[in-house]
């Protein structure tokens, strides 16, 4: 395609984009009617040797993916959260993907880096946030920054904390490996949290301890400060709390002005996640929701999600950008200029290095709407999330079932759990609203979210029309079948224990694995600390001046068992390899083939292990280091014990 190809073929995507968004609601259904699987015989199964016409391709969009696709800008589509979407958004993604910039550092792209302050300034003023998390501010040592999602903002938090953490309990105790160090962490965040944080915690290789929030699903100080408390005497150091302003079950807000204080008093880190909420904030009568937003150490806000601006923008400003960068610089030569004292590089704000020109969008929303036009698209939102809340409660068959601030409803039928799955279920089948639960107060709810540009009563009632229809026809379903309900109760109690069942089965043996992980650490750290026996003969007066070897260990006992190899006798010496290794090799051993070697190389060691086959059609293996020491048994010992741990296995390990 050349440029007089493209200037057609442009015109022709923008008309077909203006015709998209202006015919959604008459013309396609809100999710698609088709099963997984269903593209794959409608495309050929290799790439095209020749170039196809743009004609051709254009009719497969309509005939092929569309059916496919979910409408989120869809007027009936009141799922999740808004996925922000405007003309001029989609007009800076159009002209950054022109320009093709990489702009991971001042030098990779000036105007990309430039933009990316200048903006996250001018956004993170119009929310409220504190001059310390302005770039431009005197004296400031913040800055914000545009990531790919909540999540990474999140991840990247929980990174600079865990690093920041272990460098002062470093200082303290320069003799403890990081290892251990990091073994103490823990992270906190509410049972109302992302699901990210979560994720965050094991990528962080952290724990994490999930809180439970008040009626109102909003964390509180006092629950905070004595899980710290607990958690101090135990030994564990508090580093990081995320808390949220508008959580995804039900738009709850945690009380930062009780949680700031409890983290300065522990010096933890404390992230403000407000994905959903925090564009809000634009407008000075929802600003109190931030209270306490003073003792944040960093806050995110999706404009992603509110602020019609496509995917991906997630902004996040930090109080200190030394802190964060710390963490997570790597500098080659290739990627150093010589402006970098006195520019900013983004590729040491986040995870990738490479970074597409996203705030030309965000530069374009913002001005062509202006904070006036973003504002008054917020309070539209919110004031039609307030009608479908009187519509709720002016039906007595319906229950609210969260505090409505912004433009999220829950509520519920009154009845069970089971009922309300199938109220749900019902009106996602018939394709005419789009919705999904979430759990409150240990109660399954429906999400009403007004998402929509250009959302309007009509939609509202409409919505309201189809649940109250579906909602009539269920319930006559059910009185005119006594029992029927009780029924698929007592089935769906079923299916829950046999869930609950597997979650327990998973839990044990994450369990295992997490112990099989802690032992490979503990051995490769201290040879000695993780098997008493060993360390205890160790220490034992040797008799009559000589040096005592540890005695073969019974197969129920612990430990590794003495060992013979061929050569002269010599002072019998403890082998801290045998077992462990048989430990860690279990199942490897079943899948290599006999005589086959592997390579295995620890801090104090490098061996290869020879995996071979034993006389009872088990493996036997033995281990050759570069500097042979070997570890007979003293004369008169009984045959080398199994392993307790894989009883039909033998393998002998050499130190250097």
């Amino acid at each position: 395609m050349d440029a007089e190809g493209f200037r057609s073929a442009g015109k022709e995507m923008v008309d077909y984009i203006c015709e998209y968004m202006q015919s959604l609601g008459t013309k396609r259904r809100v999710t698609p009617s088709v099963e997984p699987g269903y593209l794959r015989p409608l495309l050929p199964t290799e790439a095209p040797e020749k170039p196809e016409t743009w004609t051709d391709i254009m009719h497969d969009v309509e005939t092929k993916i569309m059916p496919g696709v979910t409408h989120w800008q869809h007027p009936r589509f009141h799922a999740y959260f808004p996925s922000g979407n405007s003309y001029p958004s989609i007009l800076g993604d159009m002209l950054s993907d022109a320009i093709g910039c990489i702009g991971f550092s001042w030098a990779a792209s000036p105007a990309c880096t430039e933009l990316e302050t200048i903006v996250l300034d001018w956004l993170g003023k119009a929310i409220g946030l504190p001059d310390g998390f302005m770039a431009f501010s005197e004296g400031s040592r913040g800055g914000g920054v545009i990531q790919t999602s909540a999540s990474e903002c999140v991840l990247v938090c929980m990174l600079s904390a865990r690093a920041q953490a272990v460098t002062k309990l470093k200082r303290k105790e320069p003799q403890v490996s990081e290892g251990v160090l990091l073994s103490r962490l823990m992270a906190y965040c509410s049972k109302e949290s992302h699901s990210c944080v979560e994720k965050a915690a094991m990528i962080c290789f952290v724990k994490l301890r999930i809180l439970e929030p008040d009626a109102k699903c909003s964390l509180r100080g006092e629950t905070l400060q004595r899980a710290m408390e607990e958690d101090i005497r135990a030994g564990l150091v508090p580093f990081f709390v995320s808390t949220t302003l508008g959580t995804t079950s039900c738009c709850s807000f945690d009380c930062l002005y009780e949680i700031g204080p409890v983290c300065r008093r522990f010096g933890a880190w404390m992230h403000v996640d407000g994905a959903y909420a925090g564009n809000a904030f634009l407008c000075p009568e929802f600003k109190p929701l931030m209270r306490g937003i003073e003792f944040a150490s960093s806050f995110n806000t999706n404009p992603n999600k509110w602020l019609l601006t496509n995917f991906d923008c997630s902004t996040m400003w930090v109080r200190d950008r030394y802190r964060l960068t710390q963490a997570l610089v790597v500098d080659p030569l290739y990627l150093q200029h010589g402006y970098s004292d006195q520019s900013i590089d983004y590729r040491h704000w986040g995870i990738p290095l490479s970074r597409r020109f996203r705030a030309l969008k965000l530069w374009f929303v913002m001005r062509s709407y202006g904070l006036e036009g973003l504002r008054a698209y917020i309070r539209n939102h919110c004031k039609l999330a307030k009608r479908f809340e009187k519509l709720v409660r002016d039906d007595p068959r319906f229950e609210v079932c969260n505090e409505v601030k912004l433009g999220l409803v829950c509520f519920r039928l009154k009845g069970s759990d089971t009922l309300n799955q199938k109220f749900l279920s019902s009106i996602n089948a018939s394709g005419r609203l789009h919705m999904v639960p979430a759990s409150v107060n240990d109660k399954y709810v429906i999400r009403f979210c007004v998402v929509a540009q250009d959302a309007s009563e009509q939609d509202v009632d409409f919505a309201w029309k189809v649940i109250t229809e579906m909602a009539t026809e269920l319930l006559e379903t059910y009185e005119a079948e006594p029992g029927r309900l009780e029924a698929e109760e007592a089935e769906r109690a079923a299916a829950e224990a046999a869930a609950a069942a597997a979650a327990e089965a998973e839990r044990r043996r994450r369990e295992t694995l997490a112990f099989k992980r802690s032992f490979f650490v503990r051995m490769v750290s201290d040879p000695k600390i993780y098997n008493p026996k060993i360390a205890q003969a160790l220490a034992s007066p040797p008799p009559h001046g000589g040096t005592t070897a540890p005695k073969a260990i019974p197969e129920d006992g612990e430990g590794p068992p003495s060992s013979t190899i061929g050569g002269p006798q010599q002072t019998p010496l403890a082998s801290w390899i045998s077992w462990p290794m048989a430990f860690l090799f279990q199942g490897v051993l079943d899948d290599v083939a006999g005589g086959s070697q592997l390579p295995v190389r620890f801090r104090h060691l490098d061996t290869m292990v020879r995996l071979k086959p034993g006389a009872n059609g088990g493996a036997e293996g033995d281990a050759e280091a570069p500097a042979r020491s070997t570890t007979p048994s003293p004369p008169g010992d009984q045959p080398m014990a199994k392993s307790p741990v894989s009883p039909r296995r033998q393998l002998i390990g050499r130190k250097n």
